[in-house]
């Protein structure tokens, strides 16, 4: 693949991956359900995937299918806190506190694989808390940015958990088989909300649904995948650095989203660790 077909995927897939974001304003349901359609939809579409390129979904044992499916209750928390983050708040503050999840990985993974740990980690983490503190304007919970911000570093938290217990898996089978099996287990997690959730999905809502998991979540994750065939990690990590900014213009064309000054500088420092964290490692 020409590198530049390969450049303009992983930009595709990163653009798709920040607007994703602004369905937790498109779609009038609580995120639980919001994720609940992306995972399913987005299981279904990377299922027929597999199944048309005749991809085996084979795992070696009982166990990895238990972990995979297991995982899936993490991504449901990521994914929930996410679009939670931004219900209450704004995609620009969702979307900013969600970068924070570069420094989690770097401070998290010497411990959890027993890795030779730096001290370079706690200063950048020191410096993304410092933007953090720059995006909240108010620390009460009755502050709606705050609660955006705390909820946006869960699922910078979660996130980054999912991406080091991953590590155990990626060297033995494809990501579309983990991440078919991951969003099937957090479907599968969530499907009991629809026995005593009394909500209303408008046929709108339903296709936005459809639109989030197939377009925004599979066919996204497969040309990100399939760029980095011809695009080097470090380029790549550049380039998905953009996430929130494509989130943010968006939000800003699209649903009229102006981020404070305080956002703005608060997310250029995040950004800006972000983009240091994922190059040196």
């Amino acid at each position: 693949m020409k590198a530049g077909r390969a450049l303009l995927q992983i930009h595709i897939a990163v653009f798709f991956f920040g607007i994703a974001g602004l369905f937790g304003k498109f779609v009038a349901v609580p995120a639980m359900m919001i994720v609940l359609g992306r995972a399913f939809f987005a299981s279904i579409a990377i299922g027929v995937g597999l199944l048309l390129f005749r991809q085996s979904v084979k795992l070696g044992n009982a166990q990895n299918y238990a972990a995979l499916l297991g995982l899936g209750a993490i991504l449901a928390l990521h994914w929930w806190s996410f679009f939670y983050a931004i219900q209450v708040s704004t995609v620009a503050v969702g979307l900013v506190t969600f970068s924070t999840f570069p420094v989690f990985t770097a401070l998290l993974e010497p411990l959890y694989f027993k890795e030779p740990f730096r001290t370079r980690p706690l200063l950048l983490a020191a410096l993304t808390f410092f933007g953090v503190v720059l995006v909240v304007p108010e620390y009460r919970w009755e502050n709606q940015i705050f609660q955006g911000a705390v909820w946006g570093v869960v699922s910078g938290f979660t996130f980054s958990i999912l991406s080091i217990l991953n590590r155990a898996y990626v060297r033995r089978y494809s990501s579309f088989v983990i991440a078919f099996y991951q969003d099937l287990g957090a479907s599968l997690v969530l499907l009991p909300l629809l026995l005593w959730t009394d909500v209303s999905v408008s046929t709108t809502d339903f296709w936005l649904l459809v639109l989030l998991g197939v377009v925004f979540t599979a066919l996204s994750h497969g040309l990100f995948i399939n760029g980095l065939r011809s695009v080097n990690a470090a380029s790549a990590s550049i380039i998905g650095s953009l996430e929130p900014v494509y989130g943010i213009v968006g939000a800003l064309l699209l649903l009229g989203e102006v981020p404070s000054m305080r956002t703005i500088v608060g997310g250029l420092i995040i950004l800006g660790v972000s983009v240091v964290v994922s190059v040196k490692n």
